[in-house]
């Protein structure tokens, strides 16, 4: 199937008629002007060796390699190419905290959104690894299955925000046991759930869930974000969150509790700072674990630009030796007449 990837740059070319236009004016205006200043007889014989069809040829070898360009630019494509690669990685599922506690602003620009930029290292520094994303708050819910598309990785990232998991709290029991369930059936690979949370709030059930994980195989890091002091909530209207009092809400860290989950699942506690301290500790615990073998086969389209390139090449290459002069050297062999 003919193609082409890039199609906006053939709109471009709508333009070569005006280069063709503007060139053609150009012509005739000089050829006015000259009718003006000048006796037709002396400038026969001023400009003998002068070639009005050798300017023509040049400038339509011009504009035919413009024309030629603009195709490669748009990249041509027919029929396929087959590729396979071999990759090695592990597989890491994502829960991230959505609850409202995450928009306190004890780490910048706040928790969750700190979150969200180590996820996102995280994401591109496993170029191998199969990823999953989880969000939670008083439930959990999957954002996205397990899978190697790290473009749909990033989308589904930017687009967690409180308010995703109306029931409020942090369950991190339920975000465990789905994640622990978010895994491919492959034996012999690394699997890693990655707890992203300030653990305040939090229900029973998270230290048993991290065990039952751990023996299934899973290696539990908890990625506490907040400080001790802790900060105020402000929503995303720009008032500060309250209680049923009325009394503005401060939230701080629990690392107690995030701690013993780590520990419970068999992995490491990181606490999430202004920093990338956290994000690097993590990635070199994952990149110690034991990773799969695995390939993958694509087809790709075959492009075709280079072929359009190379002429617009030999244009130009015949442009700059066509003189706009006769030469006087190769009278006896008239490629070009006058």
């Amino acid at each position: 199937m003919f193609r082409f990837a890039e199609p906006f740059y053939l709109y471009m070319l709508a333009f070569i008629p005006v280069l063709v236009a503007l060139y053609l004016l150009t012509v005739w205006i000089d050829r006015r002007r000259r009718q003006r200043v000048a006796d037709p007889q002396l400038w026969e014989v001023l400009a003998a060796s002068a070639s009005a069809p050798r300017r023509h040829i040049k400038m339509g070898l011009c504009i035919g390699a413009v024309a030629c360009i603009l195709l490669a630019l748009a990249r041509p494509q027919f029929g396929t190419s087959h590729s396979q690669t071999d990759k090695k990685g592990i597989e890491v599922v994502i829960a991230m905290d959505v609850s409202n506690s995450m928009l306190a602003d004890d780490v910048l620009p706040n928790r969750l959104d700190r979150a969200k930029l180590l996820v996102s290292s995280l994401i591109d520094h496993g170029t191998n690894n199969k990823v999953a994303l989880c969000v939670f708050a008083g439930e959990a819910y999957p954002q996205m299955p397990i899978t190697n598309d790290y473009a749909a990785a990033h989308m589904f990232l930017d687009n967690m925000q409180p308010g995703m998991v109306t029931l409020q709290g942090t369950n991190m029991a339920a975000a465990i046991r789905l994640a622990d369930h978010s895994f491919t059936d492959t034996p012999d690979v690394g699997k890693a759930i990655v707890l992203i949370t300030d653990s305040e709030d939090h229900e029973e059930g998270a230290i048993e869930a991290a065990q039952e994980a751990r023996k299934n195989g899973r290696q539990v890091f908890v990625l506490g974000v907040g400080t001790t002091e802790g900060a105020t909530i402000r929503m995303a209207d720009g008032s500060l969150l309250t209680d049923e009092n009325g009394e503005v809400v401060r939230t701080t860290i629990n690392e107690a509790v995030a701690k013993q989950i780590a520990e419970a699942g068999g992995g490491k506690y990181f606490r999430v700072d202004n920093s990338d301290t956290a994000g690097q500790q993590l990635m070199v615990h994952l990149d110690n674990m034991k990773q799969s073998e695995s390939s993958a086969s694509f087809d790709e389209p075959g492009e075709q630009f280079v072929g359009v390139a190379l002429i617009a090449l030999l244009l130009l290459v015949a442009e700059y030796i066509i003189r706009e002069v006769k030469n006087r050297m190769m009278k006896r062999i008239q490629i070009v007449r006058k």
